[in-house]
């Protein structure tokens, strides 16, 4: 090494190039990993540049290339799923390692879907590939970018014939499995809190509940006054009010950590309890749950790894856009008890 890096300026091409003793063109080919540069000289550069704390400067590469660098997430502010957005990044993030991409992350808390902030992102050449949730059969959002070639991956599925890039959780085995679970346990009467009827997965969820309903006839409702999307109070409020019904459920399947404490909170405000009066089976995306109640009967969501495949996902469809899109269903994780409740 020729020299050491001064510490009070911006690390750039040049100064890891003084310091290997290379060319300024020549490093910049072995950041970029050109395979004409031998493996031996693109591993040195690296390691100057990481020691040195060199960052590309995304403001030149982006009026070289109009490449911008950048992958947006889109984050919906709902509750349903705790600890959803800090973990889905964290598996983004794993995904984006190692390349010269990094994470932003758009917040997008209207109850309307989320269409003018992906027009405004592709119009204005703001990301080079987008990452949404809450997916609709029919999603405007996933119209728009398939129209315009634009890269994505979206958590959940659409019911478009043109193949899309997504990751997807099993809801209608999830489902299935909850219902038989409960079914199992002696349950006459199940109920399931839904999300919207807008969203994909709402139809997934009835499907797997249907399923086992028809198999075992048994009865079951599916609450109108409140949805997955319905607040805490709303859903406390409700389980209150259904603890007095004479015909109340004896079997309660909720998607989503956040809605299940809720209900819990009312039934027991109302003198009932699991195990007792009812049982209970929980789709979870973190192990807080099982801190709170370890005998309740969890259904894991592993929304880390959802975040990971959603980023390599998003990758594939920026590197190999002619190659046929990657696309991934989970399977539903159980953790249950040996005597249901």
């Amino acid at each position: 090494m020729s020299r050491k890096p001064d510490p009070t300026q911006r690390p750039t091409l040049r100064t890891v190039a003084e310091i290997s003793g290379l060319a300024v063109t020549t490093v910049s080919r072995a950041l970029a990993d050109d395979p004409k540069i031998a493996a031996k000289t693109r591993a040195r550069v690296a390691e100057i540049a990481r020691q040195v704390g060199y960052t590309p400067d995304r403001a030149a590469q982006r009026l070289r290339t109009g490449k911008t660098r950048v992958i947006t997430l889109i984050l919906d502010g709902t509750q349903e799923r705790i600890r959803f957005g800090s973990t889905v990044i964290s598996g983004l993030t794993r995904a984006l390692q190692g390349t010269d991409y990094h994470l932003t992350v758009t917040p997008h808390f209207h109850a309307d879907d989320s269409q003018g902030t992906v027009q405004n992102i592709v119009r204005n050449n703001l990301a080079d590939g987008l990452v949404f949730s809450r997916v609709k059969p029919f999603d405007e959002r996933v119209r728009f970018l398939s129209e315009r070639g634009f890269p994505f991956a979206c958590h959940g599925r659409t019911e478009f014939s043109r193949p899309h890039p997504f990751v997807d959780f099993d809801n209608e085995a999830f489902a299935n499995m909850a219902a038989n679970r409960l079914i199992d346990a002696g349950v006459r009467r199940i109920c399931m809190i839904m999300p919207s009827e807008r969203f994909t997965f709402h139809q997934h969820l009835n499907y797997g509940l249907m399923r086992a309903v028809r198999q075992h006839g048994v009865d079951y409702v599916i609450p109108q006054e409140i949805t997955l999307d319905s607040s805490l109070d709303e859903i406390n409020a409700w389980a209150q009010a259904i603890a007095a019904a004479p015909d109340r459920p004896d079997g309660f399947i909720c998607p989503g950590e956040a809605a299940y404490i809720a209900l819990m909170s009312g039934l027991r405000a109302a003198g009932l309890e699991r195990g007792r009066d009812f049982c209970a089976v929980v789709k979870a995306s973190s192990r807080l749950l099982k801190q709170i109640e370890p005998r309740v009967d969890v259904i894991y969501e592993d929304i880390e790894e959802a975040g990971f495949l959603l980023g390599q996902h998003v990758l594939a469809a920026i590197n190999t856009p002619d190659a046929p899109p990657e696309q991934t269903i989970q399977k539903p994780l159980a953790d249950l008890g040996q005597k249901p409740g």
